[in-house]
């Protein structure tokens, strides 16, 4: 005996008994529904892209050093430069042309610069600070961000002054937020603080509000997770050979997400206008949750 005739509308009629079967059983489903008719051709799967990537995602990371007209290779990171605070204007050029909006600077102390409580940061014609300068005159709608931390210019290669094996959390905000000022008054228009000390968000940014740079912004390394990923980084700015020990007691533990969301709280209400999680490929559901918790950009 065959079974019950399966009977299908003319504007969903199926073209094989297997999707005769399907149709019976998923109504207002498939084949009504195709969700592939949104990922048949380029145009329409650039019109209904959920997310999109460009050149407006895009900052420049750059490492400055001293002396002119140079250019110098990092082995550790091919294709990547040392420029001169001259020659980074090049670099600024050239992704302004690109249609870049930022470009980050990290600058390469020499060791004969470097002191045990980084000094060298609140010099107001250090690299940093000239190569803001020199990027302004050249390309003033270039928005340039500045580091503040300081592994640079310290000689044991540790974010804040030490005593002993101890970071001085509260005596290290105090340079940062001159460090911050400096650069500043350079013409930097994002500070980013990237040593993970308590309190440096609201300590920078009182100092900037009380020094008429209301509108300089901060983008906070809120939660800096303590990871092997910084080895090539360190290479570029001089302090891998110098570090002593590791950064445990500041950087953030690779096991803890709740914790991340605290530290991005704490620096939001302290005045931070944009928050980071570093590194960001491996912590891409810390990432998702911050997103998911604050909607910060």
């Amino acid at each position: 005996m065959s079974g019950p005739k399966v009977v299908i509308p003319h504007f969903r009629r199926a073209k094989t008994s297997v999707d005769a079967t399907i149709a019976s059983e998923t109504p207002g489903s498939y084949p009504t529904v195709r969700m592939r008719r949104n990922r048949s051709g380029k145009g329409v799967r650039r019109l209904v892209a959920e997310n999109k990537i460009s050149v407006d995602d895009l900052i420049w990371t750059t490492f400055v050093v001293d002396g002119e007209n140079q250019k110098i290779p990092i082995d550790s990171m091919p294709g990547v430069v040392r420029y001169s605070t001259d020659t980074i204007t090049e670099a600024a050029n050239e992704a302004f042309e690109l249609g870049i909006p930022a470009i980050a600077l990290f600058p390469f102390t020499e060791p004969d610069k470097k002191t045990p409580d980084g000094l060298e940061s609140l010099d107001p014609e250090n690299l940093v600070c000239t190569a803001i300068r020199n990027i302004k005159s050249q390309v003033p709608d270039m928005m340039v961000v500045c580091d503040v931390a300081l592994d640079p210019y310290t000689s044991h290669g540790h974010d804040g002054v030490m005593d002993g094996e101890v970071i001085l959390n509260d005596q290290t905000v105090k340079i940062l937020t001159k460090q911050a000022l400096n650069q500043a008054e350079a013409g930097c228009d994002t500070i980013s603080p990237s040593d993970m000390m308590d309190g440096r968000v609201g300590a920078i940014r009182q100092v900037l509000d009380e020094s008429g740079f209301q509108d300089v912004r901060i983008m906070a390394y809120s939660a800096k997770y303590a990871s092997g990923f910084y080895g090539p980084f360190r290479d570029a700015i001089g302090t891998k050979a110098a570090l002593i020990g590791d950064k445990r007691t500041y950087q953030m533990d690779p096991a803890n997400s709740d914790e991340a969301l605290r530290e991005i709280k704490l620096d939001i209400e302290e005045g931070a206008d944009m928050v980071m999680v570093k590194p960001g490929m491996p912590y891409l559901d810390i990432v998702r949750r911050v997103k998911d918790e604050f909607g910060m950009p």
